[in-house]
């Protein structure tokens, strides 16, 4: 192996460390924020020349696919979910169709660490939109991993679709007598009263990927 520059050093420590807390890889622009890098052009660059050099295997196809290598490091095991659509946190959106969000072709696929969807199958991802569950630290921009689901207990953070509107939402579930409740995070909104026969409950979030600028 070739020695590595003051840079690449930088960005292989950065990836490590992203690791560690995070349980899930960076993207570029992560890299190129932490590392205070000019350019992601600068960044892919000097990706490439770590995984010339065997410290990283990039899978160019999958949204965040960084691997760290190395003699003595143990490697993730990770698996691929998609990224089926976009989800409303705030105002119910309306969606096309209602056949629920695991169901047709995916936007994107997301690598994530074995560890952060704690061996669960049968999982599908939502993009965030709306600032709703902004307390519960998920912001616009961010993906919701999502265990498909029909029913869920108080408190759980669930995809609310309503069948009258044909309309999604993410808010956290609460049944209070003939009603439900559905509570945003955000002390600026007020909670959505619905019938229970008009909500059908599509999963529940297990894991948030935050979206950083």
């Amino acid at each position: 192996m070739s020695k590595l520059s003051a840079k690449q050093q930088s960005i292989l420590a950065f990836l490590k460390d992203f690791l560690e807390e995070n349980s899930y890889p960076p993207t570029v622009r992560d890299i190129q924020n932490g590392c205070q890098i000019s350019s992601t052009s600068v960044v892919d660059y000097n990706l490439r020349i770590l995984q010339r050099e065997g410290h990283i295997r990039r899978s160019p196809e999958v949204s965040r696919g960084i691997e760290v290598l190395g003699e003595g490091r143990e490697r993730r095991r990770t698996r691929a979910v998609p990224i089926m659509g976009y989800i409303a946190a705030g105002q119910p959106m309306p969606v096309p169709g209602s056949e629920g969000w695991g169901s047709g072709e995916a936007l994107e696929t997301l690598e994530l660490a074995e560890a952060l969807t704690g061996g669960r199958q049968e999982l599908y991802a939502l993009r965030v939109r709306g600032q709703s569950m902004i307390d519960a630290l998920i912001d616009d921009g961010d993906v919701v991993v999502i265990e498909p689901a029909q029913q869920a207990q108080p408190g759980d953070m669930v995809v609310a679709w309503l069948r009258l509107e044909k309309e999604a939402t993410l808010k956290r579930f609460y049944m209070e007598g003939d009603r439900v409740r559905l509570q945003p995070a955000n002390s600026q909104m007020r909670p959505l009263y619905v019938s229970p026969d008009n909500l059908e409950i599509q999963g529940r979030v297990v894991a948030v990927v935050r979206q950083v600028a």
